[in-house]
């Protein structure tokens, strides 16, 4: 009798085991992770079956407020949004040796590892392009796919290409950059106001520009802006002025989305040299677009953004 029963111990057995490997489905909730420095905040939309979709805003400092649109995926998968810490709704320390990248690389571990992230598709817009260049190439488990979205991957090219965008504005504004910037007195109003037309250019051509962009000004985190990188779009002063991975972009061996706009300060001929760095990447450029992509053209947007997505998991190819 006890023999007959054997086989029905060790698949009982198996069931435990195997319930013990999967990762409980994702749930919309909110909440805050501890992380190095502090607690950042984050949230979850959506609960489809998909794998989860992590989000990393740009700036740095500049809080994911604007990436609000890209909850339109959830229908198929939990889209994640969290505030990198110093901006937004996380905390804000006043420590100034916390702004480097190897602390943020650090601080989406412990996202993923407080969420139970084991799988995600990774997407990084702006500075966050290199927040997740930085922490693939740490080669972490379970990413399927990396979409970078407005790439700045090499700053001495982005330097290059924003100094060619500036002699295309007004003689009178490029006037005012270059006097405040010579004299050290670039926190002026008259400086803000004439960097404005180049945002208007550049980042995002809507007119007025949208409730989530505004929230994400108003939720802006200076002190880390100002640090890791300088005090406009336009002039680095920090560290991240000799920030250079087009010499390591051949290592990503993931499915990789590069998207850019037409408009964008990160401009599409920059796009489409960091996709010919990428064995077997994709380029999708939105012509009616400057750097807010997912803002600009949101339907557009979140199509292309879907569709490789499932193609992704259809091929079912991941980064181990």
């Amino acid at each position: 009798m006890r023999k007959l029963n054997q086989p029905f111990l060790w698949l009982g057995v198996l069931l435990v085991a195997l319930s013990g490997c999967t990762t409980p489905r994702l749930q919309p909730h909110e909440g805050y992770v501890s992380v190095p420095g502090g607690r950042v905040k984050f949230k979850v939309v959506g609960s489809g079956p998909g794998t989860p979709l992590l989000l990393l805003h740009g700036g740095p400092g500049f809080p994911s407020d604007y990436l609000e649109r890209l909850s339109a995926l959830g229908d198929e998968r939990p889209v994640i949004f969290y505030d990198q810490l110093g901006c937004g709704r996380s905390d804000r320390p006043k420590d100034t040796n916390l702004w480097h990248m190897a602390r943020f690389v650090e601080e989406l571990r412990c996202v993923r590892r407080e969420l139970g992230l084991r799988r995600i598709h990774l997407l990084g817009h702006s500075w966050g392009t290199m927040l997740a260049t930085d922490y693939i190439l740490t080669r972490p488990t379970g990413v399927e796919s990396l979409i970078l979205a407005g790439p700045c991957l090499s700053i001495p090219r982005y330097i290059q290409d924003v100094a060619r965008l500036r002699k295309e504005l007004p003689a009178e504004i490029q006037e005012i950059m270059v006097r405040h910037e010579a004299a050290a007195t670039t926190d002026s109003e008259e400086y803000r106001r004439a960097g404005m037309a180049f945002l208007r250019k550049h980042v995002c051509r809507l007119d007025p520009w949208p409730r989530e962009m505004e929230l994400s000004l108003a939720g802006m985190g200076g002190e880390v802006y100002n640090t890791m990188w300088g005090p406009s779009e336009f002039y680095a002063t920090g560290p991240l002025k000799s920030y250079d991975r087009t010499p390591r972009l051949g290592e990503l061996r993931l499915p990789v989305l590069f998207t850019a706009g037409r408009f964008d300060e990160c401009t599409p001929s920059a796009s489409a040299w960091y996709q010919g760095l990428v064995p077997g990447s994709r380029l999708a450029i939105f012509e009616n677009s400057s750097h807010m992509t997912m803002i600009e053209e949101s339907e557009a947007y979140i199509g292309v953004l879907r569709g490789f997505l499932r193609d992704v998991e259809r091929r079912g190819s991941f980064h181990r």
